[in-house]
């Protein structure tokens, strides 16, 4: 009996599966299999506005864009959890991930009622956010969780200026963005207070570009 509890401890822990398992979040990830664990902010608004065609479309390619940062939310903590040598860390990265997910969930939902249709891309971000979260972790612990505290600062400012652009009687929308803001400060602070580095200027002004090419292609496509 102890024998088998051994071996599936070091089941558990063995490369192999790791991959696997990151494998099927991937999957989950860009099927939009991954269930919200948190109710829906949006749940108990009966407007589905806005009424105004052009209006809804703009809601519609906000929402998509946010929910291509919310793909890449998971691709980043994945790589970072899969890179860090300190359990409690991944297991940091994988609370957070799991959050996002509730976003990704919203975010998918709010988009099918808008009638449009998620980023054609997602696999591309995917795999462009899974390789930075990866160099992120390897680069170590102060750096990756510096990283994630300056992603979710940057994450912040953007939802901000949805919430500035959304149509004012997009009440649903506007709902969930201002939750996934709320959560995002949080990782910010969360992150910082694990003891992540500032990074340098150059390396916030690079990933303020790359997010801008992500944002703006993901508006349309």
């Amino acid at each position: 009996m102890n024998d088998g509890r051994m071996n599936g401890d070091l089941r558990r822990l063995s490369p192999l599966d790791g991959v696997l398992a990151g494998l099927g979040r991937a999957l989950a990830t860009l099927t939009d299999s991954l269930p919200g664990a948190r109710p829906n902010p949006a749940a108990t608004m009966v407007d589905d506005g806005p009424a105004d065609p052009q209006a809804r479309k703009l809601s519609g390619a906000l929402m998509r864009v946010n929910h291509v940062g919310e793909v890449c939310a998971q691709a980043l903590y994945e790589g970072q959890a899969a890179s860090t040598r300190d359990p409690v860390l991944a297991e940091q990265f994988r609370r957070a991930a799991q959050e996002e997910g509730d976003h990704l969930a919203w975010t998918r939902l709010r988009i099918d009622e808008l009638g449009t249709h998620p980023s054609l891309l997602n696999p591309l971000w995917y795999a462009g956010a899974f390789t930075l979260g990866l160099l992120a972790g390897r680069s170590g612990d102060r750096v990756s969780l510096g990283f994630m505290a300056e992603t979710e600062r940057q994450v912040e400012e953007h939802l901000a200026s949805h919430l500035d652009r959304l149509p004012a009687d997009d009440l649903r929308s506007r709902a969930i963005v201002d939750q996934m803001k709320e959560d995002e400060i949080r990782h910010a602070e969360e992150a910082t207070r694990l003891g992540g580095a500032d990074l340098p200027a150059p390396v916030r002004g690079a990933m303020k570009l790359a997010a801008r090419v992500m944002t703006t292609t993901a508006h349309y496509i």
